[in-house]
């Protein structure tokens, strides 16, 4: 039963507010966040670490682990000066119990804040948009959003729904402060026992003297300490229960026994199979989202053997929700599930091709393993996964439905031109982009005789190495990346150009058509010498190419049917776990194909085993969405956040930028001020265009402006975190 107690007063009124427990709640986890921040940077903590700290200043340039900043500006340019990136100590970074500095990203910054008060500040903010979506609960918009053959068994009404929401956000905003003093835990325990062991000379770089060397040691190690914090967490939310302190008086014994476990958990999970790949912040994060996911699931499957009166879901218990869950924790469990077939053929890749006694059997067993992981996959779909689906949605098939939900928009051949679109879009960017990367690989083997044999043989081994799962030729922003493969292209190849001068451009002589002998290699030598002219775009001209591609493709999705949206969202992202399997564990016979296509577009926080841009890309543009807010404004959000602030920030900044916010950043004034402007500029068009609501010109410029700060000084990955806080901040300050 709902405790009635814990609802905000949800009658008519301005503004929402939350309950006192949870504003002191709130309030508590910012403080203790300041304090930990303040005392990680202050004198006596920098003291303690001087040697190390002097160490890592020195100048080394064999030191591997150094990576510049991202420059947002062409040093090149005469008319600004050249300021050589700071690289920061690490020595008041936090870190997860049982890991070392090698097991993150490089990043001037280890993001503790960013995971400490993100999460709480999204479930505060969806729990605020709850109470907005009540008090107004004719809003038409509304409807996409509410399926009568789902709602509460005992109350079918929109209102009782919605009541029922704003219960459940209530649990999802004390999981939300309780996740970050598990994280706290992790990072005070890890300082507390690397202080223990006091200062080792001679420690390995990249290593921590607390740690020990030996993987199975830190894994015992490991559960141990997530053993003993859980049942520390699980006991103060029992005690605070008992002596009546409101403080997670919301969030149900069950859910924190649960969440604690899973939660440390899945920080070492995600820190082992994407090495290199997250900072602290980025990664508590990822973890809140997962185990939030994942407290869904078990909600909705709870709600079907014990029916209550409500089933406890973060969003609405809608068909979307359902088929969300389904694909999402559905593509998880079956790489768990299947993981000795992806193990195997992970391992049978890497193996060098002169330790390789039978090439035949060799090419056998991988056919074999992949085999095993496809045919696995469709049996796992079709079978338990599409079962639960079947089981959640009243004994509907799942498939029909969905099926038939494409054929159920506002007109019959509305949805299906929208999935024509999407795939006339993606097919033509992928196409068109292979292409161009495929004939640019061979011209620069045609152009560099002596990187032939190189290049040759490094994508077999480079595609599945096991230190960073990448070809190191695409780790800079840098225009014309890989400066150590590539030679400078000659002055005439201005703005990062790269084609043959007229007279080095072959001129093949065409032949008699009606004999057709040698049309075929006449159109090849077309296209290649065609190909020649066209410049070749440096690293961050083609990232950004698919921020502008996320705009032309999912505006007009958001716009005018969020519903089929949110489920193609849920639908990519399935599909990019699953190609992330087979390009990680080069799964045949499409992972290599599919990790060079990847690799051309990866900069220098690509710099782990898993490659998460395209997921943070997605995730950014489909939070607004997921997060099932009815204002339009709020579900574009994080399109515009990306695709148009932030490609404006990076080719303003490089262009033109002069002004930097700090010696520790490339990142420039200008380049901020053309994120503020874009995105301001973006959401009055479509307000004048009628695609979006009335707004509040000057809370959404204040917004916008925190947004750019926070995208300036801040070294997490844009992508993932600046869409939901700038959501969050719009949903806080009433947009």
């Amino acid at each position: 039963m709902a405790r009635r107690r814990c609802v905000p007063p949800l009658g008519p009124g301005p503004r929402p507010k939350l309950t006192k427990s949870l504003d002191i709640e709130l309030r508590a986890v910012s403080v203790i966040a300041a304090l930990y921040y303040v005392w990680a940077h202050s004198s006596i903590s920098l003291r303690q670490n001087t040697s190390a700290k002097t160490k890592e200043h020195s100048p080394n340039s064999s030191n591997p682990s150094y990576r510049p900043g991202s420059p947002r500006h062409l040093d090149k340019d005469p008319r600004k000066t050249t300021v050589p990136t700071m690289t920061s100590s690490k020595s008041d970074f936090g870190y997860i119990w049982m890991s070392v500095p090698k097991n993150y990203r490089e990043s001037s910054d280890d993001g503790i804040a960013t995971g400490l008060l993100l999460g709480p500040l999204i479930s505060a903010a969806v729990l605020i948009s709850a109470i907005y979506t009540f008090n107004d609960s004719t809003n038409p918009n509304l409807a996409w959003l509410t399926d009568p053959n789902l709602l509460p068994t005992e109350s079918t009404s929109v209102s009782s729904a919605l009541q029922a929401l704003v219960v459940s956000r209530l649990n999802l905003v004390n999981l939300g402060t309780f996740c970050s003093m598990i994280l706290l835990a992790h990072v005070c325990g890890s300082w507390w026992l690397e202080g223990l062991y006091g200062k080792t000379p001679g420690n390995p770089e990249g290593e921590r003297v607390s740690v020990p060397r030996s993987e199975g040691r830190r894994l015992i190690y490991f559960v141990i300490f997530t053993g003993i914090v859980s049942l520390f967490m699980v006991g103060l939310k029992a005690l605070f229960q008992f002596s009546g302190i409101g403080i997670w008086q919301d969030l149900r014994m069950s859910d924190a026994v649960l969440a604690a476990p899973f939660y440390s958990l899945t920080l070492y999970a995600g820190l082992r199979l994407a090495h290199r790949g997250f900072t602290v912040g980025e990664l508590s994060v990822v973890c809140y989202g997962g185990t939030s996911v994942c407290l869904e699931f078990l909600n909705f499957t709870r709600s079907k053997i014990l029916p209550g009166t409500y089933t406890r879901t973060y969003r609405l218990p809608t068909p979307l929700l359902i088929f969300q869950i389904a694909m999402v924790v559905g593509s998880l469990l079956t790489g768990f599930i299947l993981s000795p077939f992806l193990v195997l053929s992970r391992n049978n890749a890497q193996q060098p091709s002169y330790r390789v006694r039978s090439p035949t059997q060799h090419l056998k067993s991988r056919r074999y393993y992949a085999l095993g992981f496809y045919a696995g996959s469709v049996l796992l779909i079709a079978g338990p996964i599409g079962l639960w689906a079947r089981w959640q949605l009243g004994n509907r098939d799942p498939w029909l439905w969905a099926v038939l939900y494409v054929l159920e928009g506002k007109n019959k051949w509305s949805r299906p031109l929208l999935l024509g679109y999407w795939a006339l879009l993606g097919s033509i960017s992928v196409a068109g982009w292979g292409r161009q990367l495929s004939r640019s690989r061979k011209h620069r083997m045609r152009n560099q005789p002596n990187a032939t044999a190189e290049q040759s043989n490094s994508p077999q081994v480079q595609a599945y190495d096991v230190t960073t799962n990448h070809s190191n030729s695409s780790t800079s922003e840098h225009t014309g990346s890989s400066a150590q493969r590539i030679p400078t292209p000659p002055p005439s190849a201005a703005m990062g150009r790269s084609f043959p001068t007229l007279a080095n451009i072959p001129r093949p002589s065409l032949p008699n058509l009606p004999n057709g002998s040698n049309v075929s290699n006449v159109a090849s030598d077309l296209l290649y010498a065609a190909d020649k002219r066209v410049p070749i775009l440096g690293l961050n001209a083609r990232r950004k190419f698919f921020h502008g591609l996320a705009v032309v493709m999912f505006i007009p999705g958001i716009v005018f049917d969020p519903a089929f949206t949110h489920l193609s969202f849920s639908a990519a992202f399935a599909l990019f776990t699953f190609t992330e399997y087979v390009r990680y564990f080069a799964i045949y016979p499409f992972g290599a194909s599919i990790h060079l296509f990847l690799n051309e577009f990866l900069d220098h926080r690509d710099s782990g085993t898993a490659i998460l841009s395209h997921f943070y890309l997605l995730t950014g543009c489909a939070g607004s969405v997921w997060l099932e807010d009815p204002s339009k404004l709020l579900q574009v959000t994080g399109v515009l956040t990306l695709g148009v602030g932030d490609a404006a920030a990076s080719i303003v900044g490089r262009r033109i930028g002069l002004r930097k916010w700090s010696p520790t950043t490339n990142k420039t004034i200008e380049g901020s001020l053309a994120f503020v402007g874009s995105v301001f500029g973006c959401a009055w068009l479509l307000r004048l265009c009628g695609l979006v609501e009335p707004f509040s010109s000057v809370r959404y410029l204040v917004v916008a402006i925190m947004a750019a700060l926070l995208e300036a000084l801040s070294d997490q990955n844009d992508n993932l975190t600046l869409p939901l806080y700038m959501w969050s901040m719009l949903v806080v300050l009433g947009r």
